[in-house]
């Protein structure tokens, strides 16, 4: 297997646990609400699911608990930042350490441990196809992950709810007026994100790199956050950032793998780099931003 096409075999899964917590990100930040606790949502979300994995409960249980954890820390943030209309820049922040920190907690007795991952299905015919083979053969969560992707892109541009979604996001005011309950919206909108978020930490711990390590997340969540403005809020342009921040991720080892020798520092702070770049251009385009932004994000808002 050569450079490329390592590259392309790893690229979706390298990705995945990006995509899941930005597209739960989406959602929230289209209801008006900013969440900077997506990192430690993340980091408990892979420590619940480990720890239900290594002790026989199954990946699904796993999954199903990393969801529901996050979503319970989700909740927090929530009552603090929206029920009672806190900072939510404050609130996200220190709900997310408190999630690093819980997750050190819960993982001290796992620490270096390791489990079994999942198999990879096969695409017939497209798996065999020289260079691209190693695209179309996956694991069962990259295949949902690219499947939730769609769902959020059509619920938001084809659908009655995804129009109420940004509704509550852009005039919180006028969409209480004809009758939609903003703080329920949002509080469910911040619910699915947190889910979304523990998914990806449980596919990171017990899928992609099958151990235990306290802060293996290592600022995939911070990255997340940055894939919804690198992808000025539409689900087809996070989509395509997470496969790019994916493949820099891979690039390094791709790159030594060519003889190319490079400081392990460089390899890790790559993604990291990659993201200052592309923020800084995306942010000089202010006429993009104001298109597709979201008006009230990070207001709070009293009925």
């Amino acid at each position: 297997m050569n450079a490329i096409e390592f590259v392309l075999a790893g690229m979706l899964a390298a990705a995945t646990p990006f995509l899941l917590a930005a597209l739960g990100e989406l959602v929230a930040e289209r209801t008006g609400v900013l969440n900077l606790g997506v990192e430690g949502m993340m980091a408990l979300g892979a420590a619940i699911g480990f720890i239900v994995v290594y002790n026989g409960g199954g990946h699904f249980a796993g999954f199903i608990a990393a969801g529901i954890s996050a979503a319970m820390l989700s909740l927090l943030f929530a009552f603090v930042a929206i029920g009672l209309q806190a900072n939510q820049v404050a609130a996200g922040l220190a709900i997310g350490i408190l999630g690093q920190g819980l997750s050190a907690l819960f993982g001290k007795s796992y620490e270096s441990l390791t489990i079994r991952g999942i198999p990879k299905i096969e695409i017939p015919g497209l798996s065999d196809l020289p260079l691209v083979g190693g695209l179309f053969t996956q694991d069962i969560v990259v295949w949902l992950s690219l499947l939730a992707t769609l769902g959020v892109w059509f619920v938001f541009a084809r659908t009655k709810t995804g129009l109420i979604l940004r509704a509550a996001g852009e005039n919180p005011k006028a969409t209480h007026s004809i009758g939609y309950p903003i703080i329920l919206i949002r509080v469910c909108a911040v619910a699915l994100g947190g889910a979304m978020a523990g998914f990806a930490g449980a596919y990171a711990s017990t899928v992609y790199t099958p151990l235990w390590a306290d802060g293996m997340i290592a600022g995939r969540g911070w990255i997340a956050i940055a894939l919804v403005v690198f992808g000025t809020w539409l689900t087809g342009r996070i989509f395509l950032g997470a496969c790019l921040f994916g493949a820099v991720s891979l690039a390094g080892l791709a790159a030594q793998t060519t003889g190319v020798e490079l400081p392990s520092q460089l390899l890790a702070s790559l993604p990291y780099l990659v993201t200052i770049i592309v923020l800084g251009i995306i942010s000089s385009n202010r006429r993009l931003l104001k298109l597709n932004g979201v008006a009230s994000l990070g207001e709070p808002y009293k009925p």
